[in-house]
């Protein structure tokens, strides 16, 4: 499928503050259809913004009849442009992640869902997908209603509640306030579905934080699948720059669980849910 690509720059309002967020639009054409609609996603980036290997990724969503949104997500404290996959971009990422809040990152959640919701050609099912802080952010944007299915690649800062300012890591399986607004914390009020992927290898996610956001999730009752790859580490989908770790097998295995999902979900209409339970007939 054909792809335009676009960028618009839309206003947000968090912590008293307005800026305007870049959004980057990749979206899919076919020739003779002007009328085409198309499920929208939101991709969140890695702590670099919508490098080259986060539009590549764009652009193979879109190609499969996906209209995609990718916000630069550090607005507040820079331009749209990628910052650079070495030391100083490094720590100026790690250092605005946990600058900006929590609010102003739900903020840019919500308006660029009302953004691609706007569009004419949008069918008005939104999913978001995202790698490791866009991984956390796209698990976080399914707390808005209006996210249908996410997947998350190699989500980080969930498990040590550690995304937005905070005091310290904190990795316990009980919330650290009744009111704390960490997403380990307020997974119950996910609807859509969610698909986790993680590298065993991964050291940003290690086996006991990966345990504890499964465990989170089952008790929250969210629907979800979790997939864990053996031998991939962190950022093993980035095709630029990966120090190594670039995995194209497991990237080509983890798109087909992104293609299930969203074309289950964003694809067919499923209806309202029945809401009660379905036992499962135990036989071989």
């Amino acid at each position: 499928m054909l792809i335009k690509e676009s960028f618009t720059d839309v206003k947000t309002t968090a912590n008293g503050r307005e800026s305007l967020m870049r959004v980057f639009l990749f979206h899919p054409t076919i020739p003779g259809y002007p009328n085409a609609r198309f499920p929208g996603v939101v991709l969140f980036s890695e702590i670099y913004q919508v490098t080259g290997p986060v539009a590549r990724f764009a652009r193979q969503i879109a190609g499969q009849g996906y209209i995609v949104a990718a916000p630069s997500s550090y607005h507040d404290f820079t331009g749209p442009e990628p910052l650079a996959y070495d030391v100083p971009g490094t720590d100026k990422g790690n250092e605005w992640k946990i600058t900006k809040t929590l609010e102003s990152y739900d903020e840019d959640s919500n308006r660029t869902v009302d953004y691609l919701l706007s569009l004419p050609t949008c069918t008005g099912r939104v999913g978001a997908t995202g790698m490791c802080l866009g991984g956390h952010l796209a698990l976080r944007a399914s707390l808005d209603p209006r996210i249908s299915a996410s997947v998350c690649y190699f989500p980080t800062d969930i498990h040590t509640r550690t995304l937005g300012p905070h005091a310290g890591p904190n990795s316990s399986a009980t919330a650290p306030s009744p009111d704390s607004l960490h997403t380990l914390d307020v997974l119950s009020r996910i609807r859509g579905e969610v698909a986790l992927i993680f590298g065993v290898k991964d050291t940003h996610v290690p086996d006991a934080g990966r345990d504890l956001i499964r465990l989170k999730m089952r008790e929250a009752g969210a629907t979800f699948s979790f997939h864990e790859f053996a031998w991939a580490q962190h950022a093993f989908i980035r095709d630029e720059l990966s120090k190594g770790r670039y995995d194209p097998a497991v990237s080509k295995a983890c798109f087909e669980v992104l293609l299930e999902l969203f074309g289950r979900v964003l694809r067919t209409e499923l209806g309202e849910a029945d809401g009660g339970p379905h036992e499962v007939e135990h036989v071989c």
